[in-house]
């Protein structure tokens, strides 16, 4: 089961498109640039996708306001540091955190994480949620870079990597708040 999740978005901020593709040992992570308050683009280039943990072999995307998923990201990290290894462990426990601190319930974001097996999205309500066919995407043109992902998965021959490009290509072209200025970083076996 495939699903996508926007955050909560009170202030009229968007602009935010992530996704995530496994196929064939790889994991590919994509995430836009655009960052839009109202109807203006505040940036285009924004690297909402980076790579996290003690050995920077985690993936880790998000959608939301941007202090608030630095937050997650440090909490997150040292999570990791503390499970090292245990990346559905280290989201659990985050989630924990994130749902009873008083502080971190007021955090507006969500955050894709990924290792080179599993990919998990966590949100502020205490989930930590597994895709079981390997795409999830969140944010903004999180449907949209979905559907093309689902869509281009049933094509052979194509890798992770050219699916999550491809995908996020078609969330461009159809969500006003996701533009083509395009961060993917990758896990697993060789680059096809």
């Amino acid at each position: 089961m495939s699903y996508q999740i926007t955050p909560h978005d009170p202030v009229g901020w968007h602009g935010t498109t992530i996704l995530c593709v496994r196929r064939d040992g790889r994991v590919a992570m994509a995430g836009d640039g655009q960052v839009s308050l109202g109807q203006t683009v505040i940036k285009g280039n924004a690297r909402k996708v980076r790579r996290i943990g003690p050995h920077s072999n985690i993936l880790a995307g998000f959608a939301g306001a941007t202090a608030d998923a630095f937050t997650l990201l440090e909490r997150l990290e040292a999570k990791l540091e503390r499970y090292p290894e245990q990346l559905e462990r280290a989201c659990v426990e985050l989630a924990k955190d994130w749902r009873t601190d008083r502080y971190l319930r007021r955090l507006e974001a969500m955050m894709l994480v990924a290792d080179a097996d599993r990919s998990f999205t966590l949100t502020g309500n205490g989930d930590v949620l597994e895709p079981e066919d390997g795409i999830v995407a969140i944010g903004s043109g999180g449907n949209y870079a979905l559907s093309a992902a689902r869509a281009l998965m049933t094509v052979d021959g194509l890798s992770a990597e050219e699916i999550a490009r491809r995908s996020m290509k078609i969330a461009g072209d159809i969500c006003v708040y996701t533009n083509y200025s395009v961060t993917l970083e990758t896990l697993g076996g060789e680059a096809s």
